[in-house]
């Protein structure tokens, strides 16, 4: 299969504290991964260190046959590359659609040819209308962010984050705060979308649940270093991972 995101030898130090050390990793094209781990295993600051919010102390990263390192995160997104976050960020005051609408401009805000600048907020708001469909957010589309619920402002970060035509989303706790029956949606939306667009996924996720649910690959982070990368099925066994995260229950009963 084509890697579609390569991290190569990529360290991350806080003084003495070495966050990431040492993570090779390659996403296949069109796969779902999670990366697991316990709290403080260096999930997050992988995350900010592929999309060029932190700068790796060595190491590089690559998209297909681009080198993002040194990157800033607006070329990053640029190249394809896009990621939601632990905290959702959406735009509370302006409704479902405009909050969208936004990202989508600002996706299409390059290249375009002054003559048809005059279209591009009918194309942008076409095209954030689907993609809020996408997401099954159609009936909300007029209703100001801040007043959906949690689960729906998860789905409208991720309806922009589709409106930068990624090619591989980066996904913080897509399920985080959300009650079991809303994680199940969730789950089930993000697979479809991505097999519907061709996406590659990568998402952080604590929801044991949730991950074994969707993941095809899980890829288990201790320490700052890679513990174990393999299927779902041979991570549930795997000894060590069981010792630092899983626990005897969680994977004694299944």
């Amino acid at each position: 299969m084509t890697t579609m995101l390569a991290v190569r030898d990529v360290v991350k130090r806080f003084g003495n504290l070495t966050a990431v050390d040492g993570v090779d990793l390659e996403i296949a094209e069109g796969t779902i991964t999670a990366l697991i781990g316990p709290n403080g295993a260096g999930k997050t600051t992988l995350f900010n260190l592929i999309t060029g919010a932190l700068r790796a102390d060595r190491g590089l990263v690559w998209l297909k046959d681009a080198r993002l390192t040194g990157l800033t995160p607006e070329r990053i997104v640029w190249a394809g590359l896009v990621r939601t976050f632990q905290i959702t960020q959406v735009f509370p005051g302006l409704t479902a659609l405009d909050g969208v609408t936004v990202a989508r401009l600002a996706r299409l805000g390059r290249g375009w040819h002054p003559f048809r600048l005059a279209n591009r907020e009918a194309v942008a708001r076409r095209d954030a209308a689907n993609l809020l469909e996408a997401v099954g957010l159609a009936d909300l589309a007029e209703r100001l962010v801040a007043t959906l619920s949690h689960a729906d402002q998860k789905l409208v970060e991720v309806a922009m984050a589709l409106a930068c035509d990624p090619l591989v989303l980066l996904l913080d706790e897509p399920t985080g705060g959300l009650a079991p029956e809303e994680t199940r949606g969730v789950i089930r939306l993000l697979q479809r979308v991505a097999l519907e667009r061709g996406i590659t996924v990568l998402l952080i996720e604590h929801d044991m649940e949730a991950v074994f649910a969707v993941a095809q690959r899980i890829v288990v982070l201790h320490q700052g270093k890679i513990l174990a990368d393999d299927t779902p099925a041979v991570v549930r066994r795997n000894p060590e991972v069981r010792e630092v995260y899983l626990g005897r229950r969680f994977t004694d009963s299944r």
